[in-house]
């Protein structure tokens, strides 16, 4: 058997192993990634690819490498949630860095982000007066949260006493020039309906459309592929 057939072969099983181990360790890994994370899954992404190339490697001694790093990344997650000492040694905790208006230079340097750092963050965030701050805190995987003092935060329909309708989130009815047919019925409605909506604004070629999308006050909003303009078809239902 020729190395390249090997490798092919190799690569195959690394990323069909590769993809069913992440699955396991679960969404986690990349929607809260902390360093620990990272570093876990740099290490098992390595193995991975020496497991595809290095041809020369023990196949079942690299796969037993890679389970024995996911079954530990997997027990320290279960660990984590019943434990709040291992919980802070493996994700760390959240570091106040800005209280009442006032830059907390120790923290800053206990976790080594330099003033510089945190202003770019605050702007990012909306924030370009520090006085402006009650709160400001660099969170166990590096972003930043941010609470305004009271005098600077914005009004609210509920502080003044206003009533609201409900604001629910809206639904695709097209998606890139198809029609879903789940969503419609979901809604009762037809796409004969929706077609007859769109011949509103003399929109005939649904696969024209790159997004339908239909919110709860009774708007359909319409982006049209390419430099076309973008409309909004108000519906009485």
């Amino acid at each position: 058997m020729s190395i390249t057939l090997v490798v092919v072969i190799r690569s195959v099983i690394s990323f069909v192993i590769l993809l069913l181990l992440v699955r396991l360790m679960g969404k986690q890994q990349v929607a809260q990634l902390t360093f620990f994370d990272y570093v876990v899954g740099i290490t098992i992404g390595s193995m991975a690819s020496t497991l595809s190339v290095q041809v020369n490697e023990d196949l079942l001694s690299t796969l037993a490498g890679l389970a024995t790093w996911t079954i530990l990344a997997i027990l320290l997650a279960i660990l984590s949630l019943h434990s709040v000492w291992i919980r802070k040694m493996v994700d760390g905790e959240a570091t106040v860095v800005v209280e009442n208006g006032k830059i907390l230079e120790d923290k800053l340097k206990q976790i080594r982000i330099p003033i510089e750092q945190l202003i770019s963050e605050l702007r990012t965030q909306g924030v370009f007066n520090i006085t402006d701050v009650e709160f400001a805190m660099f969170e166990p995987g590096g972003k930043i949260s941010i609470q305004k003092k009271s005098q600077k935060q914005p009004v609210t329909p509920g502080d003044l006493n206003i009533s609201t309708k409900y604001d629910g989130l809206p639904t695709n009815l097209i998606l890139d020039g198809i029609v879903l047919q789940d969503a419609l019925h979901s809604l009762n409605l037809t796409k004969a309906w929706l077609e007859h909506q769109l011949s509103k604004q003399n929109i005939q070629d649904i696969t024209e459309i790159s997004l339908a999308q239909l919110d709860t006050k009774g708007n359909l909003y319409v982006d049209l592929k390419g430099d076309k303009s973008c409309c909004t078809i108000s519906i009485k239902r």
